[in-house]
């Protein structure tokens, strides 16, 4: 079972304070009703979590029992302190490693919830066919999907706990058709939806894996600045990354994710120099919108950072928001060193193993080093000692790296000031914590 928070960033962004609250305040009525069941928990951040079951049918009622709870705490609370979850499941095989789950398994169930609509539960074919007869509740035929990364198409079963009666017909094959591979995919009323971009991958002129970390990270902090500006829609850091490796049609990804505008570019570096190339397009008509090339010093990359987010933002809506473009406009530093040690630990971070874990912290420090003002650092050394607990990743017992980390968040968040994607970063580690 694979289950998320609906909108967490975005409530993060409009009030840490009573988000962290209230996902605590979830989490402590979810987690005991998963444990009931004999369900295990892996990989949670506060917002989102994996749950493995030795019966399917606990599995659904646990995440029927889920729902409802939920429901009924929303319906006792302001609409600001209100919280809705996804739930995908899906019954395969998975290896367990310590605190760490893998699998078809749990790529398919992470994939169902991604689909999912807030509220409901999304079950594969093997689940439904395992519970039809055994869990006396409504459950809607989706027809087939195709998953991202997954073989074949999959029959999608769906369950609304909260809007179906649970003694009604075992089945009910009310739905129209098949969702989308992502929500953000669903139709829009003209008008009423912001402009919706994607940054897709840009390329490495260099073709060298040693400059992945400056491309990568120059990609990553332009949707971060983007995010920020209230008046625009752009596709998350994680749907980004996905297609670095996996190529996608521009077309193909206009529809898929019902694009306005897609934004792509390339880098180029030669020793202090970096030329950054970027394009601001109609991905439907293939016609370019805006484009521009920089030949700068590695010392300008903020600059550039900042135009192509204006740039963009100014064509795509002649009047924006200036407040929230100039909470974008941030440094993380002055000093390049450290920029460039940052980049290179983020780059060693997402790879998740033991080795890369330990250079992404060696980078952090070597940034945090070049320049003390550095937040940005800080708080992503904190989130990799965290992935490392239960793991064995480094040397220190997981009692010290707690304390590690708890002593480095106070400085993470004093640094950091105004900066909410770091902020949400450090408010997850800091659940991650209380909860364990």
């Amino acid at each position: 079972m694979a289950a998320d928070c609906v909108g967490f960033s975005k409530l993060m962004d409009s009030n840490e304070e009573l988000t962290l609250q209230n996902i605590k305040i979830c989490r402590s009525l979810i987690d005991p009703i998963i444990k009931e069941h004999g369900g295990r928990i892996f990989h949670t951040a506060g917002d989102s979590m994996i749950a493995e079951f030795n019966s399917v049918v606990d599995s659904v009622n646990t995440a029927i029992e889920f729902q409802k709870v939920l429901s009924e705490r929303n319906a006792s609370v302001d609409e600001e302190s209100r919280m809705e979850f996804r739930i995908g499941i899906h019954l395969d095989d998975v290896i367990i490693e310590g605190a760490n789950i893998y699998g078809s398994g749990v790529n398919v169930a992470a994939r169902l919830e991604g689909l999912c609509e807030p509220g409901c539960i999304l079950l594969s074919r093997t689940v439904h066919e395992k519970i039809v007869k055994r869990i006396k509740i409504a459950i809607d035929s989706l027809g087939n999907a195709k998953l991202k990364n997954i073989e074949g198409d999959f029959e999608i079963y769906q369950i609304s706990p909260t809007l179906k009666d649970p003694t009604g017909s075992a089945e009910q094959n009310t739905a129209t058709g098949p969702p989308t591979e992502n929500r953000v995919a669903k139709s829009r009323k003209d008008g009423e939806a912001k402009p919706r971009l994607m940054l897709l991958p840009f390329r490495n002129l260099n073709k060298s894996e040693a400059n992945d970390f400056l491309v990568d990270g120059i990609v990553d902090d332009i949707i971060t600045e983007l995010s920020m500006i209230n008046s625009i829609e752009i596709m998350s850091r994680n749907t980004t990354f996905d297609y670095k490796d996996n190529p996608i049609d521009v077309k193909e990804a206009a529809e898929k994710y019902k694009l306005d505008y897609v934004i792509t570019g390339s880098i180029r570096s030669a020793g202090n120099r970096v030329r950054v190339s970027a394009e601001l397009g109609d991905p439907i008509s293939g016609n370019s919108i805006w484009s521009a090339r920089y030949d700068k010093t590695m010392d300008d990359v903020f600059e550039i950072q900042d135009e192509i987010v204006s740039k963009m933002a100014k064509t795509v809506l002649n009047e924006f928001e200036v407040t929230s473009l100039q909470r974008a406009k941030r440094k993380p530093t002055d000093k390049m060193t450290s920029y460039e040690y940052l980049l290179q630990g983020k780059f060693h971070k997402r790879k998740l193993t033991k080795e890369d874990a330990n250079i992404a912290v060696d980078m952090f420090t070597n940034a945090i080093e070049s320049d003390p003002s550095n937040g940005r650092a800080y708080a992503e050394r904190c989130c990799t000692w965290a992935d490392g607990l239960g793991q064995s990743w480094f040397d220190e017992s997981d009692d010290d790296l707690h304390n590690k980390i708890r002593v480095t968040l106070e400085d993470a968040y004093e640094l950091t000031g105004l900066d909410w994607d770091c902020h949400r970063l450090l408010c997850n580690i800091s659940l991650y914590l209380d909860l364990n």
